[in-house]
């Protein structure tokens, strides 16, 4: 993963952090990982395959060894989530940050999901977000340390949208969260924020969610973003480094839109997929589920 940018950043701007991404084996975890690391972090990874956190690791520690370290864990599992956190503090140290990062999403019509379906989603986003928060948060508050929860989110949080109803639903649980342990954590050093970025393309999520050459998917479209350009891991990354880092330890309690002025444009949402016809929504489930199979064949070589 080569760096052709000039960061706006000293190189030693997180030295020291030693910093929690889940999700981060792909997408922009993994995206995120790289900047982190060349800014002086150590970073956790966290996924549910390994080989696929193994060539994470090889690609964001960029011949930096001790970087970059990873684990298998499914952050739905609350004990699963305790026991890594604990084998962290005990290798490596304590935490400075965690980020929220581990998501799954799918455009789907409502009434057609299955509890399972729904719970995987959800499950994922809310679930996980609360049980890494609260196992790294805990122990801040026992050892008197401080620490920065950042999570990943949407605009959907504020307007919903049609068709994600799942994620919807769970990242707004998130940013309840946020608010609500910014107040309670305050008092300990403990700081939590999150970040709505605009559609930024990456493999296998982007395609989760733009399945369909129609026009109408509205969220991941371009044209009906004001700055009429997608978003970039390296501005993700540039908003992360700052709210992760100790020039703004008075922040807290907010998420921040990041999105080329989507959300006051109009809602970036899949709104516009009402007027999709039936048979166009069983194209798209199988396009998905072509898109799921390739996805697992490849990380699987």
């Amino acid at each position: 993963m080569a760096d052709t940018t000039t960061s706006i950043y000293a190189p030693d701007l997180l030295r020291g952090k030693r910093i929690l991404i889940t999700g981060g084996g792909t997408g922009l975890g993994r995206g995120v990982a790289a900047h982190l690391v060349r800014h002086g972090a150590q970073v956790h990874l966290w996924g549910r395959r390994q080989a696929v956190l193994d060539e994470a690791a090889a690609q964001v520690s960029a011949g930096r060894p001790g970087t970059v370290h990873v684990q298998t864990v499914d952050v739905r599992k609350a004990d699963l989530v305790d026991a890594a956190i604990g084998e962290i503090w005990a290798r490596h140290g304590p935490l400075t940050s965690v980020v929220n990062n581990a998501a799954a999403n799918f455009i789907a019509p409502t009434a057609s999901l299955s509890a399972r379906a729904f719970e995987a989603v959800s499950a994922t986003v809310m679930n996980g977000s609360f049980n890494t928060t609260h196992a790294a948060g805990r122990r801040w508050i026992a050892e008197g340390l401080p620490g920065a929860v950042l999570s990943t989110l949407t605009t959907w949080i504020w307007t919903g949208s049609a068709f994600v109803v799942p994620s919807a639903m769970a990242k707004a649980a998130v940013h309840a969260m946020t608010m609500s342990l910014a107040v309670e954590w305050a008092r300990y050093g403990i700081r939590l924020n999150a970040v709505a970025p605009g559609p930024i393309p990456t493999d296998y999520a982007w395609e989760m969610l733009n399945p369909t050459d129609k026009s109408a998917v509205g969220a991941t479209q371009a044209d009906q973003i004001p700055m009429r350009r997608m978003g970039t891991i390296e501005e993700l990354a540039n908003l992360t480094m700052f709210l992760l880092s100790d020039a703004c330890d008075y922040l807290t309690g907010e998420t921040i839109t990041m999105d080329g002025g989507q959300k006051l444009a109009g809602p970036g949402t899949f709104a516009g997929l009402t007027a999709l016809s039936d048979q166009a929504w069983a194209d798209i489930r199988e396009r998905s589920q072509l898109a799921t199979v390739q996805s697992k064949s490849q990380r699987s070589i």
